[in-house]
């Protein structure tokens, strides 16, 4: 029987290097081990494995040093991180410095396995350290204030890489454009992005409507459903709102997100799935799980990178800019020539507090579109909803 490939296990514990080596021999690979990171780095040098599985705490060099061993050697190489629960945000950075994925002691098998193959099958298909994209964001993505300006960056650096993305920020800030963005930059960009509002959908039909359904599941379903995860394969899957998704479905997210892989309801058979998942929160997370409605391990999982996008509020360098832009992109939709918005309107849209953020901003300037008479050519004061004139 021909290999499915070479393995590297480095752990200090003998046992467990026995068990894993055993494991994945029986499952077809080839298993190198080695009981420490500098043994681990020659047999790396010596055998070139396709993929390694490390141990975190180990003596002398730690898992994360020789992660970053590895990512100078051979950078496309999938390293998996053994990981203790509590050193799980440490994990989190080592999948920002290169690896593949973690898995948490102690650990199922089998779980591991599909882990493992799931690693073997991103390198086959290119997609473990994918080249950085030349795309640029899109002129709707305005970023003319230092801290937009971050965003964007961390939007450029993080969009072509399989880490989630948990964008914070209050209600009307533009998680969903930054969401967009970050799957434009990608190299995932011409694929689909589906977008899933979690609080707008009951327990019962969010599950069918992210995972599908088989004909004849529940009451009512008179034939096969495609989920939202199906329909973005390849793409990416915007969940906004992620704190509002029941605790059943809490797990079965953590399923897919663990292994990649989904179950329509009513069918019992695992559906391989290619998605990059974004999720959107105006809540804070680590609240929820201390009052045990949101699990922490879900939280890891979606929070890999976090984007939190600041108030307009504090950002009045995009005010303007922003303002032009939906000025421009209504009076087209209306028919008619762009409006020019004057020194007073200006002034009095830098000192309001937008308490409804960028969204406040669009209704405020495609109201002003369609008040506007056809002999109006400026965008004045007058155009502004009063509690904007109060300001002055």
């Amino acid at each position: 029987m021909s290999s499915k490939g070479s393995i590297l296990i480095v752990d200090d514990e003998p046992n467990i290097r026995l068990v894993l080596q055993a494991a994945f021999e029986k499952a077809g690979y080839v298993a190198f081990v080695a009981e420490d990171a500098p043994s681990g780095l020659e047999s790396f040098e010596k055998n070139s494995p396709d993929c390694v599985l490390t141990d975190v705490t180990m003596p002398g060099r730690s898992g994360y040093e020789f992660l970053r061993d590895i990512m100078q050697l051979k950078p496309e190489t999938p390293v998996i991180i053994m990981t203790a629960y509590g050193t799980i945000p440490q994990a989190i950075q080592a999948i920002r410095d290169g690896a593949y994925e973690y898995v948490t002691k102690p650990f199922d098998l089998d779980v591991l396995k599909r882990v493992v193959a799931s690693a073997f099958d991103a390198k086959t298909e290119g997609i473990v350290r994918p080249a950085k994209t030349a795309s640029l964001i899109k002129p709707a993505f305005i970023a003319e204030s230092q801290a937009m300006k971050d965003v964007a960056n961390t939007i450029q650096q993080v969009a072509d890489t399989r880490a989630t993305v948990m964008i914070g920020g209050e209600s009307g800030v533009g998680k969903e454009v930054v969401a967009r963005a970050l799957h434009e930059c990608s190299s995932r960009g011409s694929k689909p992005f589906v977008a899933v509002s979690c609080a707008a959908l009951p327990e019962t039909l969010l599950e069918s409507e992210l995972f599908g359904h088989e004909k004849g599941a529940f009451t009512g379903a008179d034939r096969v459903k495609p989920g939202r995860f199906e329909m973005a394969h390849e793409g990416t899957l915007f969940l906004d709102e992620v704190g509002e998704i029941p605790p059943s479905v809490q797990v079965k997210l953590l399923r897919v997100l663990q292994e990649r892989e989904i179950e329509r309801l009513g069918s019992g058979k695992p559906m391989k799935v290619d998605v990059r998942v974004v999720t959107a929160t105006n809540r804070n997370l680590r609240e929820a799980v201390a009052e045990g409605m949101f699990r922490l391990d879900l939280l890891y999982r979606l929070q890999v990178i976090e984007i939190v996008i600041p108030p307009l509020r504090e950002r009045l360098e995009d005010i303007i800019p922003l303002a032009h832009y939906f000025l421009e992109k209504y009076c087209a939709e209306n028919g008619r020539e762009p409006l020019r918005i004057d020194h007073e309107a200006e002034k009095l849209m830098h000192q309001y507090r937008w308490p409804g953020n960028v969204r406040e901003l669009e209704n405020v300037v495609e109201r002003a579109v369609v008040m506007a008479t056809a002999a109006d050519t400026v965008f004045n004061a007058n155009l502004l909803p009063a509690q904007l004139r109060k300001v002055a």
